[in-house]
């Protein structure tokens, strides 16, 4: 079973990269993005694990290891 895992700021939250990446995209002369927000991207592949289980696991890791949640938030899709 693998789960991927995505990682963004929360609404409201400064995202400086997503703002340098829309200005470079801007001043390239590309026209029509009105905002970038920039995020991370987690695959983790699980050993046999019953659903349940591994949905409790991931969710735990997301929310201790791979976000902040203070000003960040994530989704997760177990395949």
């Amino acid at each position: 079973m693998k789960a991927k895992v995505y990682v963004s700021y929360k609404d409201g939250v400064l995202d400086p990269q997503g703002l340098a990446v829309k200005n470079a995209i801007s001043s390239m002369g590309y026209e029509g993005v009105e905002e970038v927000r920039q995020g991370k991207y987690f695959e983790i592949n699980l050993k046999d694990l019953p659903s349940p289980d591994a949905d409790k696991l991931i969710k735990e890791i997301s929310e201790k290891i791979l976000a902040n949640p203070i000003i960040e938030k994530f989704e997760y899709r177990l395949e």
